[in-house]
């Protein structure tokens, strides 16, 4: 059964569509370019050595 009280210590209030590209900009998310890049980069060390 569930814990009213609980659950309500538990919420998050989300965030004003404003705010999101600030909140998702200060996060550090990998996307496909870092891991393309990062490939590369391995790839071009590798034959180099």
């Amino acid at each position: 059964m569930l814990n009213f009280d609980e659950e309500i210590k538990k919420f998050e209030k989300s965030l004003e569509p404003d705010n999101i590209d600030d909140a998702l900009a200060k996060m550090d998310i990998t996307d496909m370019d870092d891991i393309m890049l990062n490939m590369f980069k391995q790839v071009t060390n590798t034959k180099a050595n």
